[in-house]
């Protein structure tokens, strides 16, 4: 690497062959935590990221955030000459990060086994729809598709219009990027107390389907089949949290919005003390699937007073009651200024706002780089690994690598 970096995991190699969203937020994450990522990109077929608007000089800020403090080598896997280069950096690597579907590694010459018997302690995390092993493993999918099939999106939503659409990726972020990060941690302990290198299995459907982590927990103690309609089973509009009570979101006069979570009697009494309604916290105590006139009472409150109005209400307040703000006034808001929650990552010799790693640390924290072009490290990489000039030369000229 040709600058030395700060964080906890300075010093891990990381050779990531992932693409798009779930393997990219992960060894981003891995990156900001001082981790040196070596991205391998097709030449021909870059990442869809790299496409997406806007554009900052040319390159896509969603690639310029996700892929930050990683370098670019720019390898066709499917030439000869490119596989050798791999195989040759592979001993100097502690982590290979890849997405494909299974096989499709084993195919190009760099499935597990394959990797291990070039570097037995190799931590190899391959993080995929349905996992390595089951009838849907081959299966194509999306982040809808694992909530979908996780029953995550069953109970996500309202009665009256069924499921609805998050505005972030759970599965691929949730189930995917941060399990695979923690597997990963995980697995560079245990190598480091038994010397074991391992496969990590990461499905981002499996680990959707462990997000129904307290309506999981009562369905399965019902002893219910999946097929009954028991208030056990968890379902549109009925849970604690997913509409059932009147932990939820109210309009105000001129059509913003608060989102209330008043749930334990500490914070529900004082909440309805400023809608004025003290009383109504015998409602709130009822059963949730049964609070929907304690919410239409609410909501008809809310609709009386603007948004400003009711900001003055409950600004003071601790009742767990909260404005709904739009991103840009996330970013302006007091509380993630001070947090830090916007960097100014260097991109060449301008400075590029982005948001900060949510994880900071006493002892060290890495100051952050903008995503790199496509094959912008590719000759530090290779000469670093012990290639000679002219061997690069050959690999770029052959079409086996890209220089940017």
């Amino acid at each position: 690497m040709t600058a030395q970096t700060q964080g906890p995991l300075q010093g891990l190699r990381v050779l990531d062959f992932s693409t798009l969203l779930p393997g990219p937020f992960a060894t981003m994450m891995l990156a900001d935590m001082g981790a040196e990522v070596i991205r391998v990109e097709a030449p021909k077929r870059p990442d869809m990221l790299r496409g997406i608007a806007p554009f900052v000089q040319g390159e896509s800020a969603a690639h310029l955030t996700i892929n930050r403090n990683k370098q670019s080598v720019a390898l066709d896997l499917k030439n000869p000459a490119a596989l050798a280069a791999v195989h040759k950096l592979l001993p100097e690597f502690d982590i290979v990060v890849e997405q494909f579907r299974p096989g499709v590694m084993d195919k190009l010459g760099l499935g597990y086994q394959q990797v291990q018997q070039i570097n037995p302690g190799i931590i190899y995390c391959s993080i995929t729809g349905y996992g390595q092993t089951g009838p849907l493993s081959d299966k194509a999918g999306h982040d809808i598709n694992y909530l979908a099939l996780s029953g995550l999106a069953s109970y996500s939503g309202r009665k009256q219009t069924g499921p609805v659409l998050g505005a972030t990726q759970v599965a691929d972020i949730a189930a995917g990027s941060q399990q695979g990060v923690i597997a990963i941690l995980a697995a560079v302990i245990q190598r480091g107390v038994a010397g074991l290198g391992q496969h990590l299995d990461i499905s981002m459907s499996d680990g959707a389907l462990a997000l129904n982590a307290i309506s999981g927990a009562m369905a399965l103690a019902s002893g219910l089949d999946a097929s009954s309609d028991e208030d056990c089973h968890p379902q549109l509009g009925r849970e604690m949290l997913n509409g059932g009570s009147f932990y939820d979101y109210y309009r105000t006069a001129d059509g913003r919005y608060f989102a209330v979570g008043s749930l334990e009697p500490q914070f529900a009494q004082p909440f309805f003390d400023a809608l004025g309604h003290p009383q109504w916290l015998e409602e709130a105590l009822s059963p949730p699937g049964e609070q929907e006139a304690l919410k239409l009472k609410i909501a008809k409150v809310f609709a009386q007073h603007n948004f400003d109005y009711w900001q003055a209400q409950f600004s003071e307040l601790d009742c767990c009651c909260d404005p709904v703000l739009s991103f840009a006034q996330a970013c302006e808001h007091p509380h993630f200024i001070e947090r830090g929650m916007l960097q100014q990552v260097a991109m060449g010799e301008q400075r590029l706002t982005q948001l900060a790693p949510a994880v900071k640390f006493s002892t060290s924290n890495r100051a952050s780089v903008a995503g790199a072009k496509l094959g912008e490290h590719t000759q530090t990489v290779l000469l670093e690994a012990g290639f000679t000039e002219a061997e690069i030369k050959r690999l770029i000229d052959s079409g086996a690598a890209f220089q940017a």
